[in-house]
């Protein structure tokens, strides 16, 4: 059994930046910042950190009635995407291997997570794309190309709003009639609802689905019938993000994780810095670098 005490920090981070998006009034704050941490005092320490988080934001919800705390900061990210996209597509245009460029500019945009930084700004986001594009991948990308040609079908599960401007030109680069786009099913936290993927012309390039949870990653066990026969069905995965890392991460499928480390549990786990980019491939329960 793991505890992760290391995420606790951000948990009660995340729970106060969530009740200050609600309400102006301190002492109100300080009401529900009581019968939140009653509540997380209850909270099993061996899950994984998106079971924790779902659970946190829960009670989040049932404390204040307030069904999206961050619908503000989803309509920022979305702002920040579509503002990058021109330039995500001329540097694609430029490119003599377009499609390396996409799958490196897709995990840059991992970095566009208020979630974990709320301080986050442009030149965050300029810095991590200009990191990214100079990443030593190894053959990492070369063989995620190889799978997708050989792939018949390939679910790609989404995380962050903003990003899905940059998942949209990578998209641009698959056979899109082999791929289904996934998204959260219910708010939580900055992550994508289908609306989000709508906004970016996402579902104009591919089939979009709902995994129809509340968790910040994939909990299969709590995901929808019909995510979950898609998930079977597909004989690739393409999950961005910490989230989908920490909850499919030893689930017996193909899997390229795309992600940006942010956190030092996970780039622990990963064996690399934080901050570093990620593209990392797990086949028949074995993770390969």
């Amino acid at each position: 059994m793991r505890i992760y005490l290391d995420c606790l920090p951000c948990f009660v981070r995340q729970s106060l930046d969530a009740v200050r998006r609600i309400t102006v009034d301190n002492s109100l704050q300080i009401d529900i910042l009581r019968m939140l941490f009653a509540e997380m005092s209850k909270i099993d320490l061996n899950q994984s950190p998106p079971l924790m988080g779902q659970a946190i934001h829960r009670i989040v919800r049932k404390v204040t009635g307030v069904t999206d705390a961050y619908i503000e900061i989803k309509n920022r990210c979305n702002q920040a995407g579509k503002k990058f996209l021109p330039k995500l597509e001329e540097l694609i245009a430029q490119s003599q291997n377009p499609f390396e460029t996409s799958v490196r500019l897709a995990i840059a945009g991992n970095i566009i997570d208020f979630g974990v930084n709320s301080d986050m700004t442009e030149a965050d986001i300029e810095k991590a794309i200009e990191r990214t594009m100079k990443f030593d991948f190894g053959n990492n990308i070369n063989e995620f190309k190889e799978a997708i040609t050989q792939a018949n079908n390939i679910l790609y599960i989404a995380d962050n709003t903003g990003e899905n401007f940059f998942d949209k030109v990578l998209l641009e680069q698959l056979p899109m009639k082999k791929i289904t786009y996934a998204v959260r099913g219910k708010p939580i936290l900055n992550d994508m609802l289908t609306e989000d993927a709508e906004i970016a012309g996402i579902d104009k390039l591919v089939r979009v689905i709902d995994n129809g949870n509340d968790a910040p990653g994939t909990i299969l066990e709590q995901c929808s019938e019909r995510f979950k026969d898609e998930f079977n069905k597909a004989d690739l995965i393409i999950a961005k993000g910490q989230g989908n890392y920490e909850t499919l991460s030893g689930v017996d499928k193909d899997i390229f994780f795309m992600l940006k480390a942010k956190c030092p549990v996970i780039a622990k786990h990963i064996g690399c810095e934080i901050g570093t980019p990620v593209l990392l491939r797990q086949k028949q329960n074995v993770l390969i670098d």
